[in-house]
C-alpha cells in the first residue's frame, strides 16, 4: 500500500543430502568432480553427509498412530521419536498435496454443500469434543481438510487475485510458522524486523522515493493498509484529533472511485469520519477516475464548509483492473492541499516489470506519523537500538512474521524473477482477450485491451443471441447466465472463475491471471468449458 500527502508509505535450512543424492543419480563421476571443485568448504561440509550419518529419527517409518496422542509429543519425555514421526507424516501428505496441485487431471475442489461438510463426510467431523482424539485422527484430519478445500495454486483455479502456490513461499510460511515468533519488537524477532526494513526500504526505492526515504510496515492486507492511510492522513493535518477525538476537527470528507476497494468506506465508518462523508468519484467506461469529477466534488464539499482530506487512486482496482490517473488526481490533491494515498495491492506488482511499470505513474513522495509508546513493550533503556521495534507503529500489538515468506522468494526469484511472473500473467490475459474479443457468443464488458490481467466479459448462450440486446428480458436472463454456469463448474470442480455486476452491468465473468503455473491451454480449457456448461442454457 502506498500513500502519498505530501503522500506516505503506510504500506533453518533444509537438509542437503537429498540435493546430493539427486546429483549422484543423475551426473557421472566426472561431472561430479567438477561439482565439487566448484563448491565452497562450507557448501561441501553441507553436502558431505549421507543417509548413514543421518540420525534415524529422521527417516521415515511404519508407525501406528492409532494409539498416540498429542500428550506423547514434544516436549513430552521421550517424545523426540513420536514427534519426528507424526512431522514427517504430516510432511508426506503435504507434498503430496502439492504434487497433486499441479496435476491438471486433479480437481480444481470437490465440492460439497454447507450441511453436509457439517454433518460430518466419510469420518471427517468438525465437531469438537471433550477427549482428545489419537494422532491417526489427526492425520485424517489434516488430508480431509485438504481434500475439501478449494486448491488456490491449481493452474485452473482464476477465482480470486489468487497468485498460486510457489514452492519458496511455501517454505517460508513453514519456517514462519516454526519459528512462532511476533513482529512487535527487535529483541523477540531480530532477523525478521531487519528483513522486513530491508524489504520496504528496496519497495521504496522501486517507487521512485530517493534512497527508498520513508517508513512502513508489513500489515494484515489493504484493507487495514487503506485504513492505515486514513489515520495517517488525519494526523498529518489534524494531530490534535489524536488526544482530542473528532470534535477536534471539522467534518472531514474522504474521496475514492466507484470501483475502489470497499475498505475506503469501511475506514470512514470506523474511524469516525461516517460513511455519508464518503465520496464516491465517478469513473469512465475503463473503470478510472474521471479527475473533473473530482475537482467538482471537492469544491461541492468546499462550498458546504466541510473540509476534503483525503483522495483514495486505485492502481489496479479489483474488477476491472484499472488505473486512476494519478498524476492528475496529484496535481488536484496538491491545488486544494489534500492527501493523496495510491492504493496499489492489486497493481503495486507492476512496478518490477519494466514493460508494464509505466501504468502506475504518478509522483510520489512521503510524509510520517509520530507515534504512541507502549512503555512495556518498548523500554527506552535496551541494550540495542530501539528504533528498530516496529510493534508501536502498527494497531494491533502483536504482528504476524509476514516478510519472510516475500523476502525468501525475493531471494529466490531475483527481481528478474518477478518480472517474469508479472509478464507472463499479462501476455496470458491477452491472450484470453485476443481469443474472445470477436469470438461468437462473447461480448467485452468494455472495449480496449485490459491495464491488469483482469479480463471481464459476458458469455451469451445461444438461447439469448436472437433478443435485442436492450431489451428487459436479455437483461434478466443474461444476469442469470454467469452463477448458473459457477455453480455447475464448482459442482464438476474442473475450474474457477470469478463473476459479478457492476453498476448498472449484470453479472460477467470477472477472469483474473496470477498463477504462473497457467498456460495457454488452460486459457484453452476454460473457454471450452464456458461453452459447454453454458450451451444450453
Amino acid at each position: 500500500m502506498l500513500g502519498s500527502g505530501n503522500r506516505a508509505c503506510s504500506p533453518s535450512r533444509a537438509p542437503l543430502c537429498n540435493t546430493l543424492g539427486f546429483l549422484q543419480k543423475n551426473n557421472s563421476l566426472g561431472e561430479e568432480g567438477r561439482l565439487a571443485g566448484s563448491l565452497s568448504e562450507r557448501q561441501k561440509n553441507l553436502y558431505s553427509c549421507d543417509n548413514s550419518d543421518r540420525d534415524a529419527r529422521f527417516r521415515r517409518t511404519e508407525t501406528d498412530f492409532s494409539n498416540m496422542f498429542a500428550r506423547d509429543l514434544l516436549p513430552a519425555k521421550n517424545g523426540e521419536e513420536a514427534t519426528m514421526q507424526f512431522l514427517l507424516e504430516l510432511v508426506g501428505i503435504l507434498t503430496n498435496y502439492v504434487r497433486k496441485t499441479f496435476d491438471r487431471s486433479t480437481k480444481v475442489l470437490d465440492f460439497h454443500h454447507p450441511h453436509q461438510l457439517l454433518e460430518g463426510m466419510e469420518g471427517f467431523n468438525l465437531e469438537l469434543s471433550d477427549q482428545p482424539e489419537s494422532l491417526e485422527q489427526i492425520l485424517v484430519d489434516c488430508r480431509d481438510t485438504l481434500k475439501y478445500g478449494v486448491r488456490t495454486g491449481h493452474p485452473r483455479f482464476f477465482n480470486q487475485l489468487s497468485t498460486g502456490l510457489d514452492i519458496i513461499g511455501l517454505a517460508g510460511e513453514w519456517l514462519t510458522s516454526t519459528a512462532n515468533t511476533n513482529m512487535f519488537t527487535y529483541e523477540i524477532a531480530p532477523v525478521f524486523v531487519l528483513m522486513e526494513q530491508l524489504t520496504l526500504k528496496k519497495m521504496r526505492e522501486m517507487i521512485g522515493w530517493p534512497s527508498g526515504e520513508g517508513d512502513g510496515i508489513f500489515s494484515p492486507g489493504g484493507a487495514i493498509s487503506n485504513m492505515y492511510s486514513v489515520m495517517i492522513a488525519r494526523y498529518k493535518y489534524f494531530p490534535e484529533v489524536k488526544t482530542k477525538g473528532m470534535s477536534a476537527a471539522p467534518r472531514l470528507v474522504l474521496f475514492t472511485s466507484e470501483h475502489s476497494h470497499y475498505s475506503i468506506k469501511k475506514a470512514g465508518a470506523a474511524l469516525g469520519f461516517g460513511s455519508e462523508n464518503v465520496v464516491l468519484l465517478s469513473t469512465d467506461e475503463r473503470g478510472r477516475v474521471i479527475p473533473a469529477d473530482l475537482e467538482a466534488k471537492i469544491l461541492d464539499v468546499k462550498q458546504k464548509g466541510y473540509h476534503p482530506l483525503f483522495v483514495n487512486a486505485t492502481a489496479g482496482s479489483t474488477v476491472y483492473g484499472a488505473f486512476d490517473p494519478i498524476n492528475e488526481i496529484a496535481d488536484i490533491c496538491e491545488k486544494y492541499n489534500m492527501w493523496l494515498h495510491v492504493d496499489g495491492a492489486w497493481g503495486g506488482g507492476l512496478l518490477m516489470s519494466r514493460k508494464h511499470r509505466h501504468k502506475f505513474s504518478g509522483t510520489l513522495s512521503f510524509s510520517c506519523c509520530n507515534s504512541m509508546c507502549a512503555g512495556y513493550l518498548f523500554q527506552p533503556d535496551k541494550q540495542y537500538d530501539v528504533s528498530y521495534d516496529t510493534g508501536d507503529k502498527a494497531i494491533q500489538c502483536g504482528r504476524h512474521v509476514d516478510i519472510f515468506k516475500f523476502w525468501l522468494m525475493w531471494k529466490a526469484k531475483g527481481t528478474i524473477g518477478f518480472e517474469q511472473h508479472i509478464d507472463k500473467c499479462l501476455d496470458l490475459s491477452q491472450y484470453l482477450y485476443d481469443k474472445i474479443r470477436n469470438r461468437q457468443g462473447y461480448e467485452m464488458v468494455f472495449q480496449g485491451v485490459p491495464q491488469h490481467t483482469n479480463v471481464c466479459f459476458w458469455y451469451i448462450p445461444p438461447s439469448l443471441r436472437g433478443l435485442e440486446h436492450n431489451s428487459e428480458e436479455y437483461r434478466e436472463k443474461l444476469h442469470k447466465v454467469a452463477p448458473k454456469i459457477k455453480a455447475m463448474m464448482m459442482e464438476s470442480g474442473t475450474t474457477m472463475v470469478g463473476y459479478q455486476p457492476q453498476g448498472q452491468k449484470v453479472n460477467f465473468f470477472r477472469m483474473v491471471v496470477s498463477n504462473p503455473a497457467a498456460l495457454q491451454s488452460d486459457i484453452d480449457f476454460l473457454i471450452d468449458e464456458i461453452e459447454r456448461l453454458g450451451h444450453d442454457l
